[in-house]
């Protein structure tokens, strides 16, 4: 009964509330299928409070000197540090993943993030000041943006919750982030953790569902909105922030195209693309979920992928031999449903291809040959543990059907050939070229994409540059 499940409440002006409503959610443990806790239906007057108290806590967070902003930083990555199983035991119940995993595989990234931005704040660069005109002299301020409105998705709901707040925060930014409806628990923990640590208002949670985001982009207090998301929430969120002519930062989907040459070492490419393609049960954006193999390799690389899916195991958080968890949701479920169900007559499903058991939203590993370029597997973001196999013919093939598609965030390159991989590195449309290897990420590189991916960077200095403005300033030297 909900008056048995776990509170969760927003995080707003450094305490928690409930909705002024009191509308609620339930929130559905993926591995079981069921409720554990009720979450806010947020509203307008609670978009409105948050964005209230962020605004009013701007200025002085703002004018804190460089320093300053990184010791908060430092300590927040600490303190992530200590309550790391608090953080890991509310992201295995949001998402099912395994436990292990995402005590290896998240926990420590998120801290080096968060590290990485409180350096970047005392690393603020610009033209040097001089007399580009003759008596004047002019300098570059980097300046924060203002209040940012960021909206965190249900994959990754730990990690990308990182990924907004620490470069605005590290910039000097104040924050109003919402988790997705299916994912808030960890984003409420993270609040109360950082709410310890930086003045009321600087952080702010708001949970609720698509309307609150709405409310939240629409708002006229936020200089920036940041979305990580379908590309469908990017363009409305494009549309609404247009209104106010608001900064806007869309990381969105990916169909991201694995190139094998047969000069490639196939069990090496294999154990590699599965995992990458297999890991958090596809549901990212990066994943190498459509592999391109040359025509002389095709038949042994699908029989070698075929078999890796096959020993690869799904399964409950406290299994250590599981790879990935459940998908998130039932829609999600259903949507990797339907494509399998949707194939074309000749398509052929290697291994997997069906649910897994009839608890919680487990998906079997799943591998299809036989697609033609135009089939709607892949065209369209599947996110979910299904790689897809085509047979190319030469370079010029290759290159062709990996950029034909409308995403643009990820690639990956396999071959022993260092010219062939520099070639298809620069004709590869996509924010990141990956050779042979797919998915690593670092704090120092920036991760974004192209078209229908989106546009603005997270990671990197680059990431932390979108949330700045620069401002020219000009003063006569002469009397």
């Amino acid at each position: 009964m909900t008056s048995e499940l776990r509170r969760l409440r927003n995080y707003i002006d450094g305490e928690f509330r409930d909705a002024a409503d009191g509308r609620t959610t339930e929130v559905v443990n993926p591995a079981t299928g069921e409720a554990y806790a009720t979450a806010p239906l947020s509203g307008q007057a609670d978009v409105d409070a948050a964005m209230a108290a962020a605004e009013a806590a701007f200025p002085a967070w703002r004018d804190l000197t460089p320093s300053e902003r990184q010791k908060a930083l430092l300590k927040i990555a600490d303190a992530f540090e200590e309550r790391a199983e608090e953080l890991i035991a509310a992201e295995v119940e949001n998402t099912g993943k395994p436990t292990g995993l995402t005590r290896s595989e998240e926990v420590p990234p998120m801290v080096d993030q968060i590290r990485f931005f409180a350096g970047a704040a005392r690393m603020l660069e610009g033209r040097s000041a001089g007399e580009y005109m003759e008596g004047l002299t002019s300098i570059i301020r980097r300046e924060p943006i203002g209040v940012c409105a960021q909206v965190a998705p249900w994959n990754y709901p730990m990690m990308m919750a990182v990924w907004k707040f620490a470069p605005a925060l590290a910039a000097g930014n104040t924050v109003v982030l919402k988790p997705s409806d299916t994912t808030p628990a960890s984003t409420v923990l993270i609040a109360e953790i950082i709410g310890s640590i930086v003045p009321k208002g600087v952080f702010n949670v708001i949970c609720g569902d698509r309307e609150t985001g709405r409310a939240m982009v629409e708002h006229k207090t936020p200089a920036m909105a940041s979305i990580t998301g379908s590309v469908r929430a990017g363009i409305s969120v494009a549309e609404s922030a247009a209104k106010d002519v608001k900064r806007v930062h869309l990381e969105l989907g990916g169909k991201a195209p694995v190139v094998v040459f047969e000069d490639t070492d196939i069990a090496k490419a294999v154990e590699d693309i599965s995992v990458a393609g297999f890991f958090n049960a596809g549901q990212d954006c990066t994943a190498a979920t459509r592999v391109l193999v040359q025509e002389s390799i095709h038949d042994e690389f699908v029989q070698a992928l075929a078999k890796a899916a096959a020993d690869t195991k799904t399964g409950q958080p406290d299994d250590e031999d599981v790879l990935y968890g459940p998908l998130n949701n039932p829609n999600q479920l259903a949507q990797v449903t339907g494509f399998i169900e949707r194939l074309p007559a000749h398509a052929k499903v290697e291994a997997g291809g069906h649910r897994v058991g009839d608890k919680g939203y487990f998906y079997a590993p799943t591998v299809v040959s036989g697609l033609k370029q135009d089939d709607e597997i892949i065209q369209n973001e599947v996110f979910g543990p299904v790689i897809t196999v085509q047979s190319f013919a030469d370079e010029a093939q290759a290159v062709e059907w990996a950029n034909g598609v409308e995403y643009a965030l990820a690639s990956s390159v396999w071959t022993k050939d260092h010219a062939r991989a520099m070639r298809m590195s620069k004709i590869l449309d996509f924010g990141c070229v990956w050779i042979n290897t797919h998915i690593p990420l670092v704090a120092e590189m920036p991760h974004g994409g192209f078209k229908k991916s989106g546009y603005g960077k997270d990671l990197s200095a680059y990431g932390f540059d979108d949330y700045t403005r620069i401002k020219h300033v000009m003063t006569s030297i002469e009397g």
